[in-house]
């Protein structure tokens, strides 16, 4: 077909809300009414002017409206050429024009009995020519009528308006009287999630896991004529940002059956039993539709332990929705056909009920990416934006050790957004780098007027984390060491690529408590004075120190003991030493961090020419790289070669490599 055959469809209108324009409708003709009345009604008069207009022979006739207890009055034509008459008579006019046929007046009569009777005596003073005609009528207001209905509508629709709003505006069970209903967005063939397998880079394994569900559910014969069963349920678990809900999503676009999706929160109202009856109408509508897929994020939010943290006999709302969860997935009334997808990021604070199988038959972690993984994220979020030719994706994917799938985006939109705002036709690697250095230690604060003395405190600092790194075995290799400030408070950091590895052995973190003494020794050794800007590093040693005594027992004064208490709350600490214990751990944790301070000031002192050497550096350049401290003291003496110059220069096989990943970056601010 050709572009000029190509019917062009007018463009769509936004979507009025009717409900407003009939409110605003309402009230606009309920305004014009009531000005009309307004308009046209009489002057009232007092009984007193009456009997002046009957006794002067100005009245031509008098009309009594019984049910409003009302005589309206109509002036004869030459009593209104009358000056008295002729001002007041021309200030009233009736919606259709000058009042000049009358009713003029009107009075309000007490009783219509005494009024009958005083007439008849004004009759007798009047002379017979002058007599008067009097009409009773009763009449229906349907003005005031319409007014007051009007009003009573108005207050009902606002006050269900109210009510719609507390309850959750207008989608499913948005209503009063849906307030049960569930809140799921039902993704099938009519509105299908694009995103697949293909747009999901560095979970390998966990897509191997929810493939083969997608599998049970295109081809249940598959497995079921070998005796086996289809899962209930698979929780996608681990840290934010890697992934758990784009995997869903994926599973979403794959499955080709219908999908659920609503988070935890959606459960929870202000209104008692609200949450079971949304858990029993999601279930309700997933049998229907069955098979199907239910994916429920931040499942914590409605699954965290039954009885912590509550008072003895009380009746928790969120236990209630948990409890007709763990019925409908497991329970008499069961359904096959719904497979539950869940995600959180504290599987700690779940209910055992909850992960048992029969339930959530599988957990399928979803971990940080390693530098392999990192690669593919990389590629994944670079395909939309125009790349120079010097952007190396391998050593982006080095320099950002512990980087989540979500950072990782991040990196990619701040480094276009850096080039756009430097008039750049494309982005190149020192865009990348600009925007890692703000993901990691945030905003550069360029215009942080800094003194000579202060910088130079700062420069010496971060040398001494670099040169103790360097040489303490057990130490992270170095990534970059930059004196540029950043963030909120941070007047400079290091980054380090820390070994992928699960089990730490005592010299292996005291060498990393060295490590982070180096900048509040080299500050002594240097200046013979000491800052405030070792606050973080001083933090980050005291907590190691006091895990080292009773988590680890790593000491043998205090023994193999840990105090630590994995199935306590997360917001009490119960001692379970006495005091005397107590002030053993003290000393005992006062004598490690004691002895490496003093091995730091000692290793610093011994290669205090490196120091200078490399603060120097710093004071000139602000930002220095691992092939930096090369050039300047030398390779390290205790690695061959590290992870970032393997993968880098590409002499690392994929297994080795991702062995050695990192999975979480240390960078170590300067507080001032």
């Amino acid at each position: 077909m050709a572009d000029n055959d190509k019917k062009i469809l007018p463009p769509k209108l936004p979507k009025t809300n009717y409900q407003t324009w009939l409110i605003l409708g309402l009230i606009v003709v309920i305004f014009t009414i009531s000005k009309l009345v307004s308009k046209g009604e009489l002057n009232q008069i007092e009984s007193s002017r009456f009997e002046d207009m009957v006794q002067s022979g100005d009245i031509k006739k008098l009309v009594l409206i019984k049910n409003e207890e009302v005589i309206e009055i109509t002036l004869k034509a030459e009593a209104l050429q009358n000056g008295k008459y002729k001002q007041e008579i021309e200030k009233l006019t009736t919606p259709l024009g000058a009042n000049t046929s009358g009713p003029h007046y009107k009075l309000k009569i007490g009783s219509i009995d005494k009024f009958l009777d005083k007439y008849d005596e004004l009759k007798k003073k009047i002379p017979r020519q002058q007599q008067i005609d009097l009409e009773i009528d009763t009449r229906d207001d349907y003005t005031n009528t319409i007014l007051n209905f009007g009003f009573l509508f108005l207050l009902i629709f606002g006050f269900w308006m109210l009510m719609r709003r507390m309850t959750g505006g207008g989608g499913p069970g948005g209503q009063i009287f849906n307030i049960g209903k569930s809140k799921a967005a039902l993704f099938d063939a009519e509105n299908k999630v694009k995103i697949t397998f293909a747009d999901v880079a560095g979970l390998e394994e966990a897509k191997e896991e929810v493939k083969e569900i997608v599998d049970f559910l295109k081809t249940p014969q598959k497995f079921t004529k070998l005796g086996g069963k289809i899962p209930k349920g698979a929780l996608l678990v681990g840290p934010p940002g890697t992934g758990k809900t784009l995997l869903a999503k994926a599973v979403a676009g794959e499955a080709g059956v219908p999908f659920f999706s609503l988070s935890g929160s959606d459960f929870v109202e202000m209104f008692v039993g609200v949450g079971a009856a949304r858990v029993r109408d999601l279930f309700k509508q997933a049998k229907e539709k069955a098979p199907c897929i239910v994916f429920i994020d931040e499942i914590d939010a409605i699954g965290r332990s039954r009885g912590r943290g509550q008072m003895p006999g009380s009746n928790d709302e969120r236990e209630n929705t948990l409890n007709s969860l763990l019925v409908e997935m497991d329970g008499f009334a069961t359904d096959s056909g719904v497979i539950i997808l869940a995600a959180t990021n504290r599987p700690d604070v779940l209910d055992s009920a909850l992960m048992r199988p029969g339930r959530f038959d599988r957990q399928i972690s979803i971990d940080k990416p390693d530098i392999a993984g990192r690669e593919h994220i990389f590629k994944v979020h670079l395909k939309p934006i125009k790349l120079s030719k010097n952007v190396d994706v391998k050593k982006l994917a080095a320099q950002t050790p512990g980087f989540a799938g979500a950072e990782i985006a991040n990196v990619c939109n701040e480094a276009a957004l850096i080039a756009a705002r430097r008039d750049k036709s494309e982005v190149d690697m020192q865009d990348f780098q600009d925007a890692v250095d703000r993901v990691i230690g945030g905003l550069e604060k360029k215009t942080k007027i800094i003194s000579p003395e202060e910088k130079k405190i700062v420069a010496y600092h971060e040398a001494g984390h670099a040169v103790a790194g360097w040489f303490l075995e057990h130490a992270d290799p170095l990534v970059k060491v930059s004196i540029v400030p950043r963030g909120v408070a941070a007047l400079g950091y290091a980054q380090y690529l820390p070994k992928e590895q699960f089990l730490y052995q005592t010299e292996q973190l005291i060498d990393e408590m060295c490590m982070t003494f180096g900048g509040r020794a080299a500050e002594e050794i240097i200046f013979d004075k000491i800052s405030t800007g070792a606050l973080s590093d001083l933090e980050r040693i005291t907590k190691m120190a006091y895990s080292m005594v009773t988590v680890y027992g790593m000491n043998k004064e205090i023994g193999n003991m840990s105090f630590y208490d994995s199935k306590q709350s997360d917001y009490t600490f119960n001692k379970p030493y006495s005091d005397a214990t107590a002030e053993r751990i003290d000393q005992e944790v006062k004598k490690i961090i004691e002895n490496a301070y003093n091995r730091t000031k000692d290793l610093l002192t011994h290669h205090r020419e490196h120091l200078e050497v490399i603060a120097k550096e710093l004071l000139e350049k602000e930002i220095l790289f691992q092939s930096d401290l090369e050039r300047l003291i030398g390779k390290r003496p205790f690695a061959n070669q590290t992870t970032y110059e393997k993968f880098t220069n590409g002499t690392a096989s994929a297994d080795k490599e991702k062995a050695e990943s990192s999975t979480e970056p240390v960078v170590e601010p300067v507080k001032p």
